[in-house]
């Protein structure tokens, strides 16, 4: 399978709030929408293997029965498309939406390049 037979070529609408809410409980809601907003904002796409982007988040691997891993699995199984992930860097990396995305590709091929829209987390 290769690297971009299983990703949409953007992100869904519906990653941003959810990124957004996440983000609010690292930075406080007005840090985390211009954070939504630049992540929003029509970019080119790096990819990273998902290995790596586990280890610059310092999150663990969840299982693969893991009800939303499992779920993915089974898109990707079903020929349907995974949304790409959103990351802010820094250190840690902060995955903003798209965790369940990255296990259920590492479960796929751990070396498989994850497309990711990635902003620094000062603007």
């Amino acid at each position: 399978m290769s690297e971009h037979e299983h990703w949409k070529d953007e992100p869904e609408d519906q990653d941003f709030p959810a990124a957004q809410s996440f983000l609010s409980l690292l930075v406080g809601a007005a840090q985390a929408a211009r954070l939504a907003d630049a992540l929003a904002k029509e970019q080119p796409l790096r990819r990273y293997a998902a290995k790596d982007l586990l280890r610059a988040s310092g999150l663990p691997l969840l299982p693969s029965d893991d009800p939303e891993v499992r779920n993915d699995l089974d898109k990707v199984k079903h020929g349907k498309k995974l949304s790409p992930v959103l990351l802010v860097y820094g250190e840690p990396l902060w995955v903003a939406d798209g965790y369940h995305r990255i296990c259920a590709s590492y479960y796929i091929d751990e070396k498989i390049l994850v497309p990711c829209r990635l902003v620094p987390r000062s603007p």
